[in-house]
């Protein structure tokens, strides 16, 4: 294997590690980060819960004194700031004697934003940005709220084969089965917050938390969107634009097809996913509402299939928004 070949494989597995990190690290971004020495693993961490320490951190002190000489492949460029928090990992990469450091993304936040490269060069350690779609994907959430200040939408729908999300009376209980329904489970424990309609909740008075064994205590904040009200405990946003508010980076939506039009229609969904069961109900609700399409055109080329698996008897797909 080339050498860049064998930087992008270290990288990717920074990149799985990074999902460790992921809901519980909010405000702070999910990072991964792996220290090889002599082609072995000496170090690995991953961003802790509440952000600190921060994932070379973790790695250096797995590490100990094998951190010397290795290389450090971390998904974000290691960060320039100090704070009452803690150290910048830069100075802790230097410290500590690494000889090289590979990153996936580049820190948009103006404090590192390449000062953390910077730094590390000036300290004679070579430092490389190696751009990474893996450790892209794993820094979603960071990502939209850095460049688009909003968290990262999934936008999740479970339907039929020819589209309903219900029978024509409203009928939806089950449509998947309980793999699916599992599987759903273990992305709300993916995401900060967890969003529903007003008439969603007025309805079905959904639970909207984590029901897996060890993984109960990552429920999401709950958020309707509504003019109503809602109880105490549950976030209340009047507009899709205030998705914007919430202390989120990872935004998971389980609405109806007025919510899901909305969201779609203001192109405030990042990724699709679609549970698809082996049943056709005719005649039923659709999954979507009107996104006020007039040119067929306009609907190609907006969406990329990023995975695929079987759920039992049912298929889950997932889409990227192409932007």
């Amino acid at each position: 294997m080339s050498a860049a070949g064998s930087d992008a494989r270290w990288l990717s597995a920074a990149a799985r590690l990074a999902s460790r990190a992921r809901p519980a690290s909010y405000p702070n971004p999910g990072v991964g980060c792996i220290l090889i020495k002599d082609g072995v693993v000496v170090g690995r961490g991953w961003t802790a819960p509440g952000g600190r320490p921060h994932a070379e951190c973790a790695a250096l002190a797995e590490a100990g004194e094998s951190a010397r000489g290795a290389t450090a492949y971390v998904t974000l460029e290691p960060c320039a700031h100090r704070s009452e928090r803690g150290p910048a990992c830069s100075d802790l990469l230097v410290e500590a004697g690494v000889a090289r450091v590979v990153a996936g993304v580049e820190d948009p936040d103006p404090r590192t934003a390449g000062g953390g490269f910077a730094r590390l060069r000036q300290a004679g350690i070579e430092a490389q940005l190696l751009p990474s779609p893996d450790a892209t994907a794993s820094l979603a959430g960071y990502l939209t709220r850095a460049h688009s200040a909003r968290p990262h939408v999934t936008l999740k729908l479970a339907m039929s084969l020819d589209g309903c999300i219900a029978m024509a009376d409203g009928t939806s209980q089950w449509i998947t089965g309980k793999a699916a329904r599992a599987h759903v489970h273990a992305r709300r424990a993916q995401a900060d917050a967890i969003l529903v309609g007003g008439g969603t909740w007025r309805a079905d008075k959904p639970r909207l938390d984590v029901r897996l064994p060890g993984l109960e205590d990552r429920s999401p904040q709950r958020v309707v969107l509504t003019r109503g009200v809602a109880p105490d405990g549950v976030k209340v946003i009047n507009r899709p634009d205030q998705i914007a508010s919430l202390d989120a980076l990872y935004l998971y939506v389980e609405a109806g097809s007025n919510i899901a039009a909305s969201l779609l229609g203001t192109d405030l969904v990042d990724r699709l996913e679609l549970y698809r069961a082996p049943m056709v109900i005719g005649g039923g609700r659709g999954a979507i509402g009107d996104l006020g399409l007039t040119n067929l055109a306009d609907a190609h080329g907006r969406w990329t299939l990023v995975e695929r698996r079987q759920l039992g008897s049912d298929s889950f797909e997932a889409y990227s928004r192409r932007r």
